[in-house]
């Protein structure tokens, strides 16, 4: 339900503003572009497209788990993270596809969550092992320097190979770092639960997590737009500067995405107190 509500703004954005949002169903009757971006996710809210692949995960569930319970599943994650190393992200935006035909964009992004879906399949299974045997989560912690290590690698690895345009693949580098963030979570979690205030803030952050990641590329598009940015990547002379540009817009379109989520469910409840406000912002 949040997908669908809060797409009506990405629609609107599509309909109104095609050329400065990045349209790329543009030409095309409303009737039919519509349910081109609902079934896609790419274009009306870019990072939607993740809830079309989890769609696919939902439908593989009955099979994961079987093998789960089977004690064959975990076997084949070294095979698995193989593929997501071997397969990597395709990119599908406005101008890579701005040449092909309507249908052809279409297919793209459809390939696109199907390329998602195989890249990812390995982290998937991941979180389910890890889920089934919450002591490994210790010995992330245990053993991070040596995690520190390979993610240091692997991620300078990815910056040198794709500055080259030879290989990018920065989910390898993005595993470990979860592996950490975990580790350290979990080792701190008495520290952190005896701090009322960082313990708050957390969870204010994790209770605004899931309606985030449906309207912030809304407010991030108004950002940029402002502010004269074009890319999600800032390109400057200055690295310091470029970091900082990217850290300033980070705050600020987190603050502004929560702020808004607080004020329409305020609304929400004051229209009716005992409203899910969780079915239709996902807070």
């Amino acid at each position: 339900m949040p997908y669908l509500l809060t797409s009506v703004v990405g629609i609107l954005y599509c309909l109104i503003l095609p050329n400065t949002y990045g349209n790329s169903f543009d030409g095309l009757s409303p009737l039919i572009q519509i349910p081109m971006f609902l079934t896609t996710g790419r274009i009306h809210n870019t990072p939607t497209w993740f809830i079309l692949m989890i769609i696919l995960f939902f439908i593989s569930a009955k099979l994961l788990i079987d093998l789960d319970r089977s004690n064959k599943l975990y076997k084949f994650l070294p095979f698995m993270f193989v593929v997501t190393i071997l397969f990597r992200r395709i990119d599908v935006d406005y101008n890579t596809i701005a040449s092909l035909s309507y249908l052809d964009k279409y297919i793209s992004c459809i390939f696109y969550i199907l390329n998602g879906f195989i890249h990812f399949f390995a982290i998937y299974v991941f979180g389910m092992f890890c889920s089934k045997h919450k002591d490994i989560i210790d010995k992330f912690y245990s053993k991070r320097f040596l995690i520190w290590v390979l993610m240091i690698i692997s991620a300078a690895a990815d910056v040198y190979l794709s500055s080259k345009n030879l290989y990018s693949n920065f989910t390898i580098a993005k595993t470990f770092l979860t592996m950490l963030a975990l580790g350290y979570l979990k080792h701190y979690d008495g520290l952190i639960m005896s701090k009322p205030l960082i313990n708050n803030w957390l969870d204010t952050i994790a209770k605004y997590s899931f309606g985030l990641f449906f309207v912030h590329w809304y407010v991030f598009f108004i950002y940029n737009q402002i502010f004269g940015l074009q890319n999600v990547v800032i390109v400057n002379d200055s690295l310091v500067l470029a970091m900082l540009t990217v850290f300033i817009r980070f705050i600020a379109v987190s603050v502004f995405s929560m702020l808004i989520l607080f004020v329409i469910k305020k609304l929400i409840l004051k229209i009716n107190k005992d409203s899910n406000t969780r079915m239709f912002l996902g807070i």
